[in-house]
């Protein structure tokens, strides 16, 4: 089974082809390629962490769809002085699928 380590908006997922992956916003459209950088090659028994034959590796993916993460709460408080904040974020993602790894 070939898989690859790759850094995507400042994690590292695991992708083979075929699978999907969720990360922070790129700017492309859907159905646009996306090259996506490898930090490390398993291909059958070989696993390559070299950075000269990762500089040749190129995996692709295509944009499915932007979407928007899960609302999260931020409430500050401090006692006694009636202090209170509270906002709301959600992150925008982009959801890609892997189309290749070569």
């Amino acid at each position: 089974m070939v898989y690859a380590i790759v850094k995507a908006g400042g994690r590292q997922e695991k992708v083979s082809v075929g699978s999907i992956v969720v990360m922070d916003r790129v700017q492309a459209a859907a159905g646009d390629t996306v090259e996506l950088p490898a930090l490390l090659l398993v291909d059958g028994e070989k696993v390559t962490t070299d950075a000269k034959k990762l500089a040749k590796v190129k995996v692709t993916a295509e944009v499915v769809r932007d979407e928007k993460g899960p609302k999260i709460t931020i409430l500050k408080y401090k006692n006694k002085t009636g202090y209170r904040k509270r906002q709301g974020h959600r992150q925008s993602l982009t959801r890609l699928k892997v189309t290749g790894i070569k």
